[in-house]
């Protein structure tokens, strides 16, 4: 493909609370074996950008961890590969990045050594698959400067945490309001761009000289009316991960068998990093009804309506109802969980209970699990 990847992972949201405290969201596990991140290395590698940059800031050990190794997305590593950018302090600069324009500008070189003529930009906190060549063809054939996919949401969905767009019958964007107060659409930014590399680089230029920092408000918005910038409809399945209530809301989206078929079943795959672990193992007295598990877990009660990812123990007389339980958490005997978030390497005493009744609680519990 004639474009360069560029995926913006460094971002925070106080409204993942304690979740994104131990990692950044693109590195939050999604549908059991995945990482949010996934989703957007993936469209990547599937529509052939064989050279990708990976912008990371916030908590990102776990991430770099997860990336650190191109061949679960097989990217072309003599043609290209995939580049870890974290900010550096350098002797002309010693700042972190300070906005998603700022962070691409930081890293302007990697722009400038490429010879592609495009560059697709895309969020490392979206779940989604998208073939950036059908959005290439649109971008060329409406003679545009810069194309956002976008997204029509339902007309009871709340679209102000957003960016709300209107298009004309050409597909031009002619309004653009970041996270509006009352919103004048139903159509939204779903995070993906494409631009000419060289129109990209000059305008990253300009935004530095004037200590503009986002690519959204500073660039997309600021430029609407100069640069004839386009949307492009994405027609599948789009979450954007940005608060408790999304992240719970898009793991149990995978319970429902359409979302499960297009993620799992249906080409392109979505790849991601392979851990070496012994299918789920059910003993007697488990029952397991409407759930996914993940390998490496070890069920000896009853599981309902929930997501558990790998290598979670799940003790004797236990009910675990309407949850999300992460990477290697023992639960132990006589234990009741439900409509909770229960963190990674987590360990709840047996006797114990866990119920949240107005919104999803966020377990986290660090008991040594060798002492019960």
């Amino acid at each position: 493909m004639k474009a360069v990847g560029i995926i913006l992972a460094g971002g925070n949201n106080n409204r993942m609370g304690g979740l994104s405290r131990k990692r950044a969201i693109p590195a939050m596990p999604i549908g059991g074996t995945f990482r949010c991140i996934d989703f957007a290395l993936s469209n990547m590698s599937n529509s052939h950008v064989q050279t990708v940059a990976v912008l990371t800031q916030y908590n990102a050990r776990s991430l770099n961890e997860h990336l650190s190794s191109s061949k679960w997305w097989d990217f072309g590593r003599k043609q290209g590969g995939m580049y870890l950018f974290t900010p550096t302090m350098t002797a002309e600069n010693s700042d972190w990045f300070r906005g998603t324009a700022d962070a691409m500008w930081q890293n302007i070189d990697f722009l400038k050594r490429r010879h592609e003529p495009y560059v697709i930009i895309s969020s490392g906190d979206c779940v989604y698959k998208m073939d950036y060549n059908d959005l290439l063809d649109f971008h060329i054939a409406k003679k545009a400067d810069i194309t956002i996919a976008c997204k029509d949401m339902p007309a009871d969905a709340d679209v102000s945490r957003f960016g709300v767009i209107r298009m004309n019958e050409d597909s031009r964007i002619t309004d653009f309001e970041e996270k509006p107060l009352v919103a004048q659409s139903n159509t939204i930014s779903a995070g993906v761009y494409i631009i000419r590399r060289r129109q990209l680089i000059e305008i990253l230029e300009k935004t530095a000289e004037e200590n503009r920092f986002d690519f959204v408000t500073d660039v997309l918005i600021r430029y609407r009316n100069i640069k004839k910038i386009c949307g492009y409809k994405l027609k599948s399945y789009w979450s954007n991960i940005a608060s408790v209530d999304d992240y719970f809301r898009t793991n149990m989206d995978f319970l429902k068998s359409d979302v499960r078929d297009h993620f799992f079943r249906q080409e392109p795959k979505v790849y991601s990093r392979v851990d070496d672990l012994p299918p789920a193992k059910y003993n007697a007295g488990s029952k397991v009804s409407g759930s996914l598990v993940s390998s490496g877990c070890i069920i000896n009660s009853q599981v309902e309506n929930s997501v558990l990812f790998k290598k979670v123990f799940v003790g004797k007389n236990c009910v675990i109802k309407n949850s999300i339980i992460l990477n290697d958490v023992y639960i132990g005997d006589n234990t009741h969980v439900e409509n909770c978030i229960v963190e990674s390497r987590g360990t709840l005493k047996a006797n114990t209970y866990y119920s949240g009744e107005n919104k999803i609680l966020i377990v986290s519990e660090k008991n040594d699990r060798y002492l019960l």
